[in-house]
């Protein structure tokens, strides 16, 4: 189950690559339908929040009438940034799955555990390492090619 939701959630990170945007894609579960879907789009809106998992919140949220997302799983190639945990937890989002670990950004296990604090008025349950190296290539072989480029840049 959690492994097909999390492929639709690649999918849309394949779309953000059609947008040379890093390829994140998110997408908000309720009752087996997807009710959100997002993918990055910082670059081509010249959007900061413009982060996958905020415009997959956005669509769901509009999708129920309602901000209040209990009940819903968010899928997501990459853990959650400070500012996405956040918006995670201030959406009641029931449980997050990612695929795989941001060691420079990460704000749920590799820099802090923002989503489940118990500082906070809501916590969120975290399945982590799902589809983990697909999301995982996907990154890496972005970064990669962006080095290139800017390698055969300078050598130009």
């Amino acid at each position: 189950m959690h492994e097909y939701f999390m492929e639709q959630a690649i999918m849309e990170a394949k779309k953000a690559l059609e947008f040379d945007e890093v390829p994140v894609g998110a997408v908000i579960v309720l009752d087996g339908e997807i009710i959100g879907r997002g993918f990055n789009k910082r670059e081509t809106s010249a959007d900061p929040t413009a982060h996958a998992e905020m415009i997959a919140i956005r669509e769901a949220a509009r999708c129920l009438g309602s901000w209040r997302l209990t009940n819903t799983r968010l899928y997501v190639t990459l853990e959650p940034c400070p500012m996405c945990a956040g918006a995670i937890v201030n959406a009641r989002i029931h449980t997050l799955v990612y695929g795989v670990a941001d060691p420079k950004a990460g704000a749920v296990s590799s820099l802090m555990n923002l989503v489940q604090d118990s500082r906070l008025n809501h916590r969120v349950e975290v399945i982590d390492g799902v589809c983990r190296e697909t999301c995982g290539k996907l990154l890496k072989d972005f970064f990669s090619s962006l080095r290139k480029q800017a390698k055969d840049n300078q050598e130009r």
